[in-house]
């Protein structure tokens, strides 16, 4: 009976290995070992009473956490990077990191604003899947006065990397005629490859600043650039619901 068993990826991400897309590619590389035997299985199946070894380290159950960061520019949004630039875990203080948290998608280098960090593989593996509408807004900063045909066409969705957009929420905040610059919010709920840089482009706007002011309804309020804070347990269980 494989009634109390789970997959072993979701058994890795609860853990806080990594997100579960992230898990997968580890189990695929050889990199897993269930009760000493290396596994590459994808649909493997393990209970509480298999013994999991990942990179030569044994995994064990640990508290989940969740934080909320108003992430600067000039940062990468990983957990390392080979290049040795600045990742957004330079920011987080020694003992939080112990926790094994890792941002949950992605905020490109030149981007500031809500990031989410967790140790739960899971939740992160539900807010980025694909088909999920987990939605994002951004305040962004274009070059030039935006005129309504261009925001109905954001609206509408354009077409980017040969895929159109899903349609999204689009409000003018404010012009600057003196230095002609437009300043909007877009709500989008994909999360495709600098998507709200593209999709501005496409409109005939270049993003001259571009910050995210929530994530699946979670936002910057109270945090100053490049403080974090954990997420609230009614926060969390906000997320579980989407």
């Amino acid at each position: 009976m494989d009634d109390n068993k789970e997959r072993l990826q979701k058994v890795m991400a609860s853990c806080g290995v990594a997100s579960r897309r992230k898990c997968e590619q580890i189990i695929e590389e050889g990199r897993v070992k269930v009760n000493d035997i290396v596994v590459t299985e994808l649909g493997t199946k393990v209970s509480k009473k298999d013994k999991i070894v990942v990179d030569g380290v044994e995994l064990s159950r640990q508290n989940l956490v969740y934080y909320a960061l108003n992430k600067p520019t000039g940062y990468i949004t990983a957990v390392s990077d080979k290049l040795g630039r600045r990742t957004v875990m330079d920011i987080i203080d020694p003992e939080t990191k112990k926790t094994r948290i890792f941002p949950v998608g992605r905020l490109d280098y030149d981007t500031s604003g809500l990031l989410l960090l967790t140790n739960d593989g899971e939740l992160a593996y539900r807010l980025t899947r694909s088909e999920k509408e987990v939605e994002k807004v951004y305040q962004v900063r274009v070059d030039g006065i935006i005129d309504q045909t261009a925001v109905t066409r954001l609206i509408r969705g354009v077409i980017i990397d040969g895929i159109k957009t899903k349609p999204a929420h689009v409000e003018v905040i404010s012009f600057d005629k003196e230095h002609n610059s437009s300043l909007i919010q877009i709500g989008i709920t994909e999360g495709r490859n600098r998507q709200v840089r593209k999709m501005c482009e496409t409109v005939g706007y270049v993003v001259k600043k571009l910050k995210r002011l929530s994530f699946a309804g979670i936002t910057l309020d109270g945090l100053s650039v490049g403080e974090y804070r954990e997420l609230k347990p009614h926060e969390v269980k906000k997320l579980y619901s989407l």
